[in-house]
């Protein structure tokens, strides 16, 4: 964990956590052969269109944090991942958090995912 993102007591300001489900979300998204930006680059986005969070327990300045992603759901216009970070020394869970993301155009008109898009998540774990 980053000073920065703690608060005055030293413990983790809330909306970090939802940048660290960003970046497992993409990490994911590479795992499976095309980055976000790929998918950008063929006229698709993934807006979030619906999030939510349970906060467990706190992380402090200093903590090794891991977020596990996994995929929740698919469909012909959307994606719903489900998050748990955790401490990596104590095992402890922080925070469980879910997010739904719908596929839009450049104009941000909701579109199905593409054929290639949709196939990387199918069969993932």
């Amino acid at each position: 964990m980053r000073y920065a993102e703690t608060d005055q007591m030293g413990v983790v300001y809330h909306t970090n956590y939802l940048v660290w489900c960003e970046v497992g979300r993409t990490d994911f998204i590479r795992a499976r052969g095309m980055s976000y930006a790929d998918i950008e680059r063929a006229g698709i986005g993934l807006a979030v269109s619906d999030l939510s969070a349970r906060f467990h327990a706190a992380a402090r300045y200093d903590d090794l944090v891991r977020v596990r992603t996994t995929l929740a759901d698919i469909r012909s216009r959307g994606i719903t991942f489900d998050y748990v970070i955790s401490n990596v020394v104590t095992g402890d869970r922080l925070v469980t958090a879910r997010t739904a993301l719908v596929s839009i155009d450049r104009s941000g008109k909701l579109v199905a995912l593409p054929q290639g898009v949709k196939a990387l998540f199918e069969n993932a774990p």
